[in-house]
């Protein structure tokens, strides 16, 4: 009898490609020819940088800056790219560059991989993320040379394409911090209009989904034409945008000038969402301001996109699956259209792990470290988002610790649902139904 053959589902190739980048990634960063010194960093720190820069997190134990070389550099920003972009849309460009032909297997991952409700057309699509992606960050790397060229003259060419780079992908890491000031990240540009303005448009564009974009040039940026998906994403986005800069400009930032003080509203309401980049202290946040931020963090982008978090469309369903709930209706109503109820069982269940996850995550580190819980906290909560936000303690963490950030990462980036469905679904359907009783509630 022949060995009998291992058939993977879409979601377990989504793994084992994330998987098998991270090895290759932390491999490469162990080289002495990955760090200035020239000499081999510990694996765990070169794990947990490629987890990040994959994961497209920005959470790091090593200033980017100051302790990688330019090879070094390079290869975190190609780990920041293919995981930007998904590692299934990276593979399956390589294979059209080859003249390959998509497999039916190959196009439902795909569909998986972006969230994509229909395979027709899979190929055109990733054609699409593949333009938009890099003319997206072509134009944001000649905006910001126009900030770093004049300051670092041809330095600031390496670093408006890195940090433009970065920003499309939603993964927080900067090549700002020097021996002098490490893990700096943006906060000497917190006045800087065409730093800022165009950070926040790159963080804005690849959070909000390839589906989304693609609708709204489709559609000619014409509203009533969008779909409810695009519709959602766009109005949700924009007031989870807007509320928090306004909480953010009169309760934590009144002491800047005008200026500064508009721009560091702004940033810190988008970067959340969840780009990882400060132009502002995070430590000097208020209680009020961190646990606003943790929230952000948790909610994260959009479904297809860039970024990690539970995404907008969960929290816009959860929020109008609780308003028919008061309102003493049987659906959950969305801009005059009904959602089945799969999909708010769904936002449900997503709900509950990530703050599960959010919550043993935190509490873990802090008994490991013996360090507050609400500090913890916050750095879970930008680990299972994938935002990169820290309060500075993330250098100084113990393996236990750093471990727990990496599965956390890990998880936000591929998606607890990926996750599971990669390990308990098998195809198979239980038609059978146990007797309904119902249980009071509240």
């Amino acid at each position: 009898m022949g060995r009998k053959r291992i058939r993977l589902n879409p979601f377990q190739v989504i793994i084992l490609g994330f998987l098998a980048l991270i090895v290759v990634g932390s491999v490469l960063l162990v080289l002495p020819i990955s760090s200035r010194s020239g000499t081999v960093t510990p694996y765990n720190e070169c794990l947990f940088t490629s987890v990040s820069a994959v994961c497209v997190t920005g959470l790091v134990v090593e200033d980017t800056a100051t302790h990688w070389s330019v090879f070094g550099q390079v290869v975190i920003l190609l780990l920041i790219q293919i995981g930007g972009l998904g590692v299934i849309t990276a593979m399956t460009a390589l294979t059209l560059l080859f003249g390959g032909k998509i497999s039916l297997f190959q196009k439902t991952t795909m569909q998986e991989a972006n969230s994509v409700q229909k395979m027709g057309g899979i190929v055109r699509f990733t054609i699409f993320i593949l333009v938009a992606t890099f003319a997206t960050e072509i134009v944001g790397a000649c905006a910001l040379m126009g900030e770093f060229v004049p300051r670092f003259g041809g330095k600031g060419v390496w670093l408006a394409l890195f940090h433009s780079v970065s920003a499309f992908c939603n993964a927080g890491f900067d090549i700002l911090g020097t021996e002098q000031g490490e893990f700096v990240s943006m906060t000497g540009y917190t006045g800087s209009p065409l730093l800022n303005l165009t950070v926040m448009f790159l963080i804005f564009i690849g959070g909000i989904g390839f589906m989304t974009i693609y609708d709204v040039g489709r559609n000619k940026c014409r509203f009533a034409r969008f779909t409810l998906q695009t519709k959602v994403i766009l109005i949700t986005s924009a007031a989870l945008t807007l509320l928090p800069a306004i909480y953010f400009f009169f309760a934590e930032f009144a002491d800047y000038p005008v200026k500064e003080r508009i721009f560091a509203s702004l940033f810190a309401a988008v970067t959340p969402r969840t780009a990882g980049f400060n132009t502002v202290d995070m430590t000097k946040l208020s209680g009020v301001g961190r646990a606003l931020t943790i929230v952000l963090m948790l909610v994260g982008g959009s479904p297809g996109s860039t970024a990690g978090g539970m995404k907008t469309t969960t929290f816009a369903l959860l929020f109008a699956s609780a308003l028919s709930v008061f309102r003493r209706k049987n659906d959950a109503h969305l801009l005059s259209r009904r959602v089945g109820d799969a999909s708010v069982k769904t936002a449900s269940a997503l709900l509950l792990m990530y703050l599960v996850l959010f919550f043993v995550g935190g509490a873990a580190i802090s008994l490991a470290e013996g360090l507050p819980l609400n500090v913890c906290l916050f750095e879970t909560a930008s680990a299972i988002g994938t935002v990169g936000l820290t309060l500075g303690i993330t250098p100084s963490l113990g393996i236990f610790s750093q471990i727990v950030l990496m599965l956390l990462m890990f998880i936000g980036r591929v998606g607890g649902l990926t996750l599971l469905y990669s390990v308990l679904s098998d195809g198979s359907k239980n038609v059978s139904k146990l007797p309904r009783e119902n249980i009071a509630i509240g």
